[in-house]
């Protein structure tokens, strides 16, 4: 097969994209300063940068001085340039958010999955899985409701970031849903969306969204290799490895909460006995709370116990202790496996376990860990919250538009920015 000759464009392509990421990245820069750390000439940072503030991408935000010179123009990525949203689709609801491009938070919406889901189809595991018609509807629903808040038009949205449960099949022409746990087999939820919307739609794993938002944003940020983890109903782990989210082969890399932990052990919500999901997973931590100590399964249990003061009763610490010498093993795993700089634990049972027993988690995991890369890894909270699937999936438009400089995209439709819709309307006028 002929490999494909680079292009003038094609370099364009590339130099814009170093510019743009070093600005989103690492914050107001001058040209002199973005010459040094993307190797590119002053003369080639000069006109792309031009180019870039012609186009409404790239602002002047201040300025610097220098040695005895003229104090110099730092630069960034222009937060109104166009705005991203974010959904999180859940087993009981649905989240969106609508971020500008500095990520603050412009709008905010929510709608309950519960009841359609009572009709649905029944996973694998138990329990009941959220209608797909419903839950694209929700999400489009939502869609236009962040943007009527945000006073915005709908085509100023770069891009539709979609956090979703389960393996995320990207081979095709729009993003298909597998998920036994909520009984998803197959669902071509990218094509749904994109019926529903001109807005570029991305949908990816929950976890790898929130993976990509804590690289980025918070306690994974500066590592090359790292392993963000998310304990809550579901069980999953984005991977990075040498900077770059590692999917395998067919998009399914990262199901950690389906590694076996006990053979023939507890049965899992995806039907097979001994997940490790089947042991730390919020769901089932809540059910051996509730056994033991009489009161009601309701999601708050275990937040509810965690928060309370003084010693546990012996019962629940004795669920709790488990429950963190399951969770400290899986992490060992994962240490074993791909020997990261850092693990970054999170989602809301995943933090409120750290939050109280981080010191027991890291011990856990010294004890069934390697020696070795264990030494070498670290072992934190997750920065951004327990709910921050919405936020990491607004980061997948923005993703795209860094890797493409700001020109229309290779990869799909071509965003239209702030600048761009304001030019056509005034051409629809004359």
């Amino acid at each position: 097969m002929e490999a494909r000759r680079t292009t003038v464009r094609d370099v364009r392509r590339a130099n814009r994209a170093s510019l743009l990421t070093d600005l989103f990245h690492g914050g107001r820069q001058s040209r002199q300063e973005l010459g040094d750390t993307t190797a590119l000439s002053q003369a080639s940072v000069s006109n792309l940068i031009g180019e870039m503030i012609e186009e409404g991408l790239v602002e002047e935000a201040g300025l610097v001085g220098s040695d005895g010179g003229r104090p110099r123009a730092l630069l960034r990525v222009a937060p109104g340039y166009g705005y991203v949203a974010g959904a999180d689709v859940g087993e009981s609801r649905v989240t969106v958010e609508l971020y500008d491009l500095a990520m603050s938070r412009l709008g905010f919406a929510q709608f309950s999955l519960t009841a359609a889901g009572t009709a649905g189809t029944r996973p694998a595991g138990g329990g009941v899985a959220a209608d797909p018609q419903l839950a694209a509807a929700k999400v489009l629903e939502g869609l236009d409701a962040v943007v009527a808040e945000a006073g915005i038009e709908k085509s100023e949205v770069l891009g539709f970031g979609v956090g979703v449960a389960g393996v995320v099949d990207q081979t095709g022409e729009a993003p298909v849903v597998h998920s036994q746990t909520t009984g998803w087999d197959g669902v071509p939820l990218g094509r749904m969306l994109r019926e529903g919307t001109d807005v570029p739609v991305y949908v990816e794993n929950g976890a790898k969204t929130v993976g990509q938002a804590e690289m980025w944003f918070g306690a994974g940020r500066g590592a090359r290799h790292a392993v963000i983890v998310m304990v809550g109903q579901g069980v999953g782990a984005a991977v990075v490895m040498d900077g770059r989210s590692y999917r395998g082969a067919h998009s399914n890399a990262g199901e950690w909460g389906h590694t076996t932990l006990v053979y023939d052990g507890d049965v899992c919500r995806c039907g097979a006995k001994g997940c490790l999901e089947a042991y730390i997973g919020s769901d089932k931590v809540i059910a051996r709370l509730a056994e033991v100590t009489g009161q009601s399964p309701d999601p708050k249990l275990l937040s509810r116990v965690l928060a309370a003061e003084g010693a546990l009763d012996p019962e629940v610490a004795e669920v709790i202790r488990q429950t963190v010498g399951y969770l400290g093993a899986g992490i060992a795993g994962l240490v074993n496996l791909f020997s990261p700089e850092r693990i970054v634990l999170g989602g809301p049972a995943g933090l409120a376990l750290g939050e109280r027993f981080l010191p027991d988690i890291r011990d856990a995991a010294a004890r069934n860990a390697l020696r070795h890369p264990y030494s070498r890894t670290r072992i934190d909270l997750c920065q951004l919250g327990p709910d921050a699937v919405a936020m990491g999936a607004a980061t997948l438009p923005i993703a795209r538009l860094l890797a493409d400089g700001g020109l229309p995209s290779t990869a799909g439709p071509a965003p239209m920015s702030r600048a761009a819709h304001r030019r056509s309307l005034s051409r629809g006028r004359h």
